[in-house]
């Protein structure tokens, strides 16, 4: 039986979302069915006339796969259920996207998006009797029952990068170098990436940290005949006050940013060194997919199909234990995934005498 699915990038934007599109573009075409990408996610539903393309396999080559971002666009703003207004009201517009899906006669919606986005989209799914199929992406990782989320690996490996360009501009000027990275409230593209770049210190929300225990780590480093050293903090990371550190954007929205340098300079105040910081932000999104985002973003897309084919919806598609799976979304978004403290990762960077913060 022909079926029309239609496919939408929600929340922020990371590598390999063209890598899941063209996934399910072309398991699509392997089932005869027809994918309609909606622009700029629930936006492109709210607009009238709608904004949308028929995607086939000539339009999703090889070439979309290594592009970074997302051909369809995306957006993190405009909540349907509370739009915001010109007047600064917001307005219920839930059943404009409904009614959006029943036009287009869409047998299934394919949404790649984070905890925010599936509730979202899941909430219109239950209102609106339509069958939806959710993929995880965020370079956060913090989803709950998968492994590996689309975007955390490249996030990893830019954050990685960035640790190994730092550490040689460190000993030549006798300097402790600060990187602030992205993770929202979890620490994992910190502690994978502090790890992997020979990080000193790892700072992560999920551990208080002391910052006399800080400054004696970078005290013994130079002690032992060290000039330098390298500190990566999560931007969710708090002061000592235990406030979080954030920015007014555009708009009125706050977010995180500006750990990095209240950390500097308390570090050197603490302990004399010399201290720059260096933030990532949103280099950590824009870069090409790894080889890793690319594989497990066509996993998630070709599973997300054959669920479309074997009428299995309300589904979010996950990876554990080198397989891909299928769990409810339901039970993914009510269960936040932090760093676990008792973690084979953790047990390692303490065990490479990397400094968490904590006595």
């Amino acid at each position: 039986m022909t079926k029309t699915i239609g496919i939408l990038t929600s929340g922020g934007d990371c590598a390999g979302l063209n890598a899941v599109i063209r996934a399910v573009v072309h398991r699509a075409a392997h089932y005869g069915w027809t994918v309609l990408g909606i622009r700029d996610g629930t936006m492109g539903l709210l607009d009238r006339p709608m904004r949308y393309e028929t995607l086939d396999v000539t339009k999703v080559d090889g070439t979309v796969m290594r592009l970074g971002g997302t051909i369809l666009g995306t957006t993190n703003k405009g909540n349907p259920f509370a739009f915001p207004m010109p007047d600064r009201s917001t307005k219920d517009r839930s059943d404009e996207i409904i009614e959006a899906v029943r036009e287009l006669k869409l047998d299934a919606v394919i949404g790649i998006g984070g905890d925010g986005s599936f509730a979202i989209l899941r909430r219109l799914a239950t209102q609106g009797g339509f069958n939806l199929v959710g993929i995880p992406k965020t370079i956060d990782n913090d989803i709950g029952l998968t492994e590996v989320a689309v975007g955390f690996d490249t996030a990893v490996s830019v954050a990685t990068e960035a640790l190994d360009r730092l550490q040689p501009t460190a000993a030549s000027h006798a300097r402790v170098m600060v990187l602030e990275v992205m993770g929202r409230d979890a620490g994992h593209i910190a502690l994978h990436a502090g790890i992997a770049g020979g990080a000193d210190v790892i700072l992560l929300p999920e551990i208080p940290y002391d910052l006399d225990v800080v400054a004696k780590k970078i005290l013994d480093l130079r002690a032992g005949g060290r000039n330098s050293a390298l500190i990566i903090v999560s931007e969710a990371v708090r002061t000592l006050e235990g406030k979080m550190v954030k920015v007014e954007h555009h708009g009125g929205a706050r977010r995180y940013g500006g750990i990095g340098q209240y950390l500097g300079e308390a570090i050197s105040q603490a302990t004399g060194a010399e201290t720059r910081v260096t933030v990532l932000g949103h280099v950590q999104r824009g870069s090409p997919p790894s080889a890793q985002d690319r594989l497990v973003a066509t996993a998630f897309g070709v599973h997300a199909v054959d669920l479309v084919a074997d009428g299995k919806f309300d589904r979010m598609v996950a990876w554990s234990n080198r397989r891909v799976v299928d769990v409810p979304i339901a039970d993914a978004i009510a269960r936040y995934q932090a760093v676990d403290l008792e973690s084979d990762l953790v047990k390692t960077a303490r065990a490479l005498g990397i400094c968490l913060g904590d006595r």
